[in-house]
């Protein structure tokens, strides 16, 4: 169906959901490429220590056997071991740590530092066969098995390409010392690494475009489904209409108990009445106690009308009170002067009706 097509953006929400869950965007070719160049970098910094950690076992080996205690096999084993032990922690360790580091750095660096424990969570849906056979098929699968026909493809040919070029200088070896021979196949070896890392680098600039696009693609929403979740997260537009109904219902129907309560009506022959209360003792100026426009006002005056109490027409007070005005609050400064008059014009008019009270 139509309405089911992926064809809106992912909102805030679903981009959160999704985070929680350990979905975000990350290309792994980008941190095999930091590592990489980490390990290119570690190799150039650790050759020195690298040949002379090798040198020193050499050295120790060829010195049990010029001195004649092969014999003690278990002894010259142990010490052996022990400095084996000692020159490849002084080897390795500081190279993986720093290829450790580069990992888990760009890692956190693509998803903000993200530690998603759902992610990790068992499913079968991961040893299910028939979701694992459509994994196999699907277009993630493809571009990853085409991703790695052309990184093989880019390895082989500069790998073809150096030996094609440093072919030839291999016969001039026979006539250098080892360390000067082993230094220049150094050399060799770690430019042809670089060739390496600057080809992956660009594949893995490619690889991210790739996983931003596809990342973006997953998280594309229907129209129903915003729908949906916009009903989740604000409720029903119908639902919360009728709240609203009823909330105004209700307001309304404190605001007429209160118009018994007020001193004068003000009202606009049929558009607006406003109830208005002033007790010198509690106010300090006239509070508006119900205001109404069309049916509503009507109805104000009804009520006021059956309460006995004073109903004065005033076209251009009555809008002026209902426009400015809030319910529960006292009219403005520049209200005071018209509606005194008209309190006053009500006082005098309730005293000729009832000449006993003052």
């Amino acid at each position: 169906m139509a309405g089911d097509s992926k064809t809106e953006k992912a909102t805030p929400k679903r981009r959160r959901d999704e985070r929680k869950k350990g979905n975000v965007l990350m290309s792994k070719d980008a941190v095999a490429v930091a590592t990489l160049i980490g390990s290119l970098f570690m190799i150039q910094i650790m050759g020195g220590v690298v040949v002379g950690q090798v040198r020193e076992i050499l050295i120790k080996i060829f010195g049990y056997i010029g001195s004649g205690t092969v014999g003690q096999v278990p002894g010259i084993l142990g010490d052996l071991f022990a400095t084996a032990l000692l020159a490849f922690l002084t080897m390795a360790g500081p190279f993986l740590a720093v290829t450790a580091l580069l990992a888990v750095g760009v890692t956190f660096f693509q998803t903000k530092m993200l530690v998603a424990g759902e992610s990790i969570r068992p499913k079968f849906s991961r040893i299910s066969p028939l979701q694992g056979f459509k994994r196999l098929f699907s277009l993630r699968s493809v571009i990853e098995a085409l991703k790695g026909i052309l990184k093989i493809v880019i390895l082989l040919a500069l790998i073809f390409n150096y030996f094609r070029g440093v072919a030839l200088s291999f016969a001039n070896f026979l006539d250098m010392d080892l360390s000067r021979s082993c230094a220049i196949l150094f050399q060799d070896i770690v430019s042809l690494v670089l060739q390496i890392a600057v080809a992956f680098t660009a594949l893995a600039f490619f690889d991210y475009l790739y996983q931003w696009w596809d990342y973006e693609r997953q998280l594309r929403m229907s129209k129903q489904e915003i729908k949906e979740e916009y009903k989740q997260t604000e409720g029903d537009p119908q639902v919360k209409g009728k709240i609203k109904q009823i909330q105004r219902q209700r307001a309304q129907q404190r605001m007429m108990q209160q118009v018994p309560q007020a001193d004068v009506v003000i009202r606009n022959p049929t558009h607006f009445a406003v109830a208005l209360r002033y007790h010198e003792e509690e106010d300090d100026a006239p509070v508006v106690l119900a205001k109404g426009m069309d049916e509503l006002a009507l109805r104000i005056v009804k009520v006021a009308e059956e309460s006995h109490v004073s109903v004065v027409e005033d076209v251009p007070l009555a809008r002026a009170l209902y426009a400015s005005v809030d319910l529960g609050r006292q009219i403005p400064p520049e209200l005071y002067g018209p509606v005194a008059e008209v309190l006053v014009y009500v006082l005098k008019l309730d005293r000729k009706v009832h000449p006993d009270r003052r």
